[in-house]
């Protein structure tokens, strides 16, 4: 039953999260987190800040982490298929269509209409990880180490254009330091 309910999951998830990995967290998180419970808040921050970390798209990631937790291999190859077969599918059709109408202004309209749309599922990622979880020692009189790490971030990152690499290495070696 679990590898229908990822089937299911990941097939829309992958048929209707336009705008790529970034794009698709919130849709990833209301399914295994508010809907189905599969996971608590901050199991799916941790899978969210390891799926960051590791080689790949964020979302595709997502999917074979939350499969593996909840099925093992065979759920991760569940929910990575399911997952990526819409972009796959839709890929080859759209490519199609897109290149014999690239000079369509309806086609230039529609791509224009799309791009506000993919802003605000991106910024609605972002705002669910402002959360306790993500933010754990947050508040007076603790040391609030996870803002800063948050803030210095989010300045090297826009500012100095520091590798994202390098920032997130660093920050788990603050991470390790200051918290344990």
């Amino acid at each position: 039953m679990i590898y229908l309910q990822l089937l299911y999951v990941f097939l829309k998830i992958g048929l209707m999260g336009f705008g790529g990995g970034y794009a698709m967290l919130s849709m990833i998180q209301f399914e295994t987190v508010d809907h189905f419970g599969w996971l608590t808040l901050m199991e799916y921050s941790d899978m969210l800040a390891i799926s960051q970390m590791t080689p790949g798209p964020v979302s595709i990631n997502m999917a074979t982490y939350v499969g593996y937790t909840l099925a093992g291999l065979p759920g991760a190859v569940v929910a990575t298929v399911s997952l990526c077969l819409p972009s796959v599918a839709l890929m080859f059709l759209v490519i199609r269509f897109l290149m014999g109408n690239k000079d369509n202004k309806y086609v230039q309209y529609a791509m224009a209409g799309l791009r506000p749309v993919l802003g605000g599922l991106i910024l609605a990622a972002a705002l669910m990880l402002f959360n306790r979880e993500s933010f754990a020692d947050f508040g007076i009189g603790n040391c609030n180490i996870s803002v800063l790490i948050f803030i210095a971030s989010f300045v090297a990152l826009y500012y100095f254009k520091v590798n994202p690499i390098l920032l997130i290495v660093l920050s788990g070696v603050i991470g390790v330091v200051t918290m344990s």
